[in-house]
């Protein structure tokens, strides 16, 4: 029922993020991990609206120009900026080739960040398994660039750690997650994650302490506080799930964001 209902209430911008973070793989327990379920054959760039007509006219004009120029340096740039309009415009994939063609050219920290990032959103976004195999490999491939440069760069192990999640060595990502958590215990992005897992995995009391301490971090996390209502639910701590859910309608008022909270308000009645 709870997987159910975060697929349905995908399309709420309070959960864009938490879709992309969420890996496609059957938790059965935060150290059991089970296969990828996935068995779409497409990427969920159609849902996206249609991007607006100058963007689509500078992509036009952009991929003219590399065809015509022969200068690298130009066309790295072009392909730099590509990549920002294809994101604006909703397609991760085409965002992420046009980010490492530029990063094959400037090839320091700054693009091999770009360029995962990129890869990182089309992991998420991918239903298909081999596309989803494909873009967590690219992913890491970038990121591990990274982090040979600035090992201390914890956002960039944490998103890495979860294209593990859907790999053949899924502990591998919750024990990088947990070594985020070592370094630094105040890690947003971290605590987010495994207290998403935590959920997925049943261990509802596990992802109440880490959810609690993501909003206690940052009260105006409305994503943690969204989750936390979700797990202490799940606890049968009703009153609390309450002021959780109530939090969340205040903190966001958008039409999807406010009919997902009610439609948990009406299940604690």
């Amino acid at each position: 029922m709870l997987k159910t209902r975060i697929i349905l209430i995908a399309a709420s911008a309070i959960l864009i993020w938490l879709i992309f973070l969420l890996p496609k793989v059957v938790v059965d327990n935060e150290d059991e991990l089970g296969n990828n379920t996935a068995d779409s054959s497409s990427l969920q760039t159609n849902s996206h609206p249609p991007a607006p007509k100058e963007i689509l006219a500078g992509i036009r004009d952009l991929r003219l120009q590399i065809r015509e120029s022969t200068a690298n340096e130009k066309n790295a740039i072009f392909a730099d900026s590509l990549s920002d309009l294809y994101q604006i415009a909703g397609k991760s994939d085409s965002s992420a080739w046009f980010a490492e063609e530029a990063a094959k050219f400037f090839n320091n920290v700054g693009s091999w960040i770009k360029a995962g990032d990129q890869f990182y959103q089309a992991y998420t976004l991918a239903l298909d398994q081999p596309k989803q195999n494909y873009f967590a490999e690219k992913t890491r491939e970038y990121y591990e660039k990274v982090l040979d440069e600035d090992p201390d760069n914890l956002d960039v192990k944490t998103k890495m750690a979860m294209t593990y999640l859907s790999s053949q060595s899924p502990m591998l990502g919750i024990t990088m997650l947990r070594e985020v958590l070592g370094t630094d215990p105040n890690n947003e992005l971290a605590l987010f994650n495994l207290g998403m897992l935590s959920i997925q995995s049943g261990q509802y009391d596990k992802a109440v302490e880490r959810l609690e301490a993501l909003v206690k971090i940052n009260p105006a996390h409305v994503q943690g506080h969204l989750l936390l209502g979700i797990a202490l639910m799940n606890t049968d701590e009703r009153l609390r799930a309450r002021a959780e859910f109530e939090k969340v309608k205040q903190m966001d008022r958008d039409p999807a964001v406010q009919a997902t909270v009610d439609s948990y308000l009406k299940d604690l009645k």
